[in-house]
């Protein structure tokens, strides 16, 4: 899926809302023990606190690109399947034909055989993007917290899990075909297979000869490499040991970050204190109101660190939501959209009947 909106950053917000009060939460605490218990030796030196927000910075750099390579690599892949296909179905178009026939056969049987490979088509996207949006123990959706669940089902719904593929697929085989897919288990390449064998009947009936069939077969060896790299992507997560220890020293650094930044703001509100105490003869309510918030300026490291915090925290929760592009989320790659995009294009080029019309979806969620 994919938002065509500009992703504002009230939606940031409201999505990490629970964090940032969580931030704002840990960085109280020591700022209370600090300035009002008047425990001065809770502080850690920010010098070895920068090394680690260093290291973290690289290890979710790290993992960031990963990730956006894995839905990059995914977004190619389906762009591949969107030109093969259109490849595909010229073939079907123009290389099936009556030149090499003993018996010529009607427009009426021409056009109900392209119209058979070319649904059968269809059929194998439609399995395809059914075995993509299945779960996967490691998927966000899944792990997700309170907010995403909360997200996904106020803003846009999944059609693969609205309508199972059964009743999906049905309208595009004949009922030999339907039974022969599901008594099988990988639908997409059971469907493959039955297009090669169409193509060895086509070929022995003269309606396509060898070097046409040849390149024809290549296409589907070709739409077999594709579905092979889309179930890489699928069945092989982001390594958890890196995707674990990412998390660990992210919320490591998160915990000691408040820690580190309170000594230096204490000094500089002991530098504030020390300009007004020049200034003793002014002793008006403004002059006393800047003393106190210098006596007590250790307090402003609680925005600070909560928004540093909610920096780092933010980006490793992109690279989470990024490294499984086919499970359904808001910024995933649209696999559903673009197979129907793909059946409008391709059955248009046969002259095909009763197109169906584009998805229309809800918040400009596009999936």
């Amino acid at each position: 899926m994919y938002t065509r909106r500009i992703f504002p950053v009230a939606g940031v917000l409201r999505w990490t809302r629970r964090h940032i009060f969580l931030f704002i939460f840990l960085a109280l605490i020591p700022v209370f023990l600090f300035d009002v218990l008047g425990l001065k030796w809770l502080h850690v030196p920010w010098l070895p606190l920068g090394v680690l927000g260093t290291a973290v910075a690289f290890v979710i750099s790290f993992k960031n690109n990963a990730s956006y390579d894995r839905l990059w690599e995914a977004r190619k892949i389906w762009g591949g399947i969107v030109n093969a296909s259109r490849s595909w179905t010229i073939m079907v178009k123009d290389f099936i034909n009556n030149d090499h026939t003993t018996e010529n056969r009607t427009e009426e049987e021409m056009q109900r055989i392209k119209r058979e490979l070319v649904h059968r088509h269809v059929a194998w996207l439609t399995a395809l993007r059914y075995q993509l949006r299945q779960d996967k123990p490691w998927e966000m959706h899944l792990k997700a917290g309170k907010s995403n669940k909360e997200f996904r089902a106020r803003n846009y719904r999944v059609c693969e899990d609205v309508e199972g593929l059964d009743g999906a697929i049905k309208p595009y085989l004949s009922e030999a075909d339907y039974k022969e897919v599901f008594a099988k288990g990988n639908q997409a390449s059971q469907l493959l297979g039955i297009q090669s064998r169409r193509l060895k009947e086509l070929m022995s009936q003269g309606l396509i000869e060898d070097f046409r069939h040849m390149e024809m077969m290549n296409m589907l060896v070709e739409f077999y490499t594709l579905q092979g790299k889309s179930e890489r992507i699928k069945n092989f997560p982001y390594p958890r040991q890196f995707a674990t220890l990412n998390y660990l020293f992210v919320w490591i650094f998160i915990l000691l970050i408040p820690y580190g930044i309170m000594e230096g703001f204490e000094s500089f509100g002991e530098k504030i204190l020390a300009m007004l105490s020049k200034h003793k003869e002014q002793e008006s309510l403004m002059h006393i109101a800047q003393q106190t918030i210098a006596k007590h300026f250790v307090w402003f490291s609680v925005p600070f660190s909560a928004l540093i915090s909610w920096v780092f925290h933010t980006m490793e929760a992109i690279g989470e939501n990024t490294e499984n592009p086919f499970e359904g989320g808001p910024n995933d790659v649209p696999i559903t959209d673009l197979s129907r995009g793909i059946e409008i294009d391709i059955r248009q080029l046969i002259d095909d009947t009763d197109i169906p019309e584009p998805y229309v979806w809800e918040n400009d969620i596009v999936m």
